[in-house]
């Protein structure tokens, strides 16, 4: 599947599954932008990026995180 970066949820699956351990939280913009950017699937212009799709991403990602937390 394609993704880009409007796919605020297949994203945070995928970077779940790629970095178990990571808080999302502690990550800088700059190193989740080349993350995502470099997932198989991931076909979106990397420069289109902008500070909210991050930060989109990156709360879903958190969410997504915290529920593995729990189980």
């Amino acid at each position: 599947m394609a993704l880009s970066w409007s796919d605020h949820e297949n994203i945070a699956i995928d970077l779940l599954e790629k970095f178990p351990d990571t808080d999302p939280l502690t990550v800088r913009f700059t190193d989740l932008k080349k993350w995502i950017t470099e997932l198989n699937g991931f076909s979106d212009d990397p420069n289109s990026s902008n500070e909210a799709k991050l930060e989109a991403i990156q709360m879903a990602w958190h969410e997504e995180w915290k529920d593995a937390q729990e189980d």
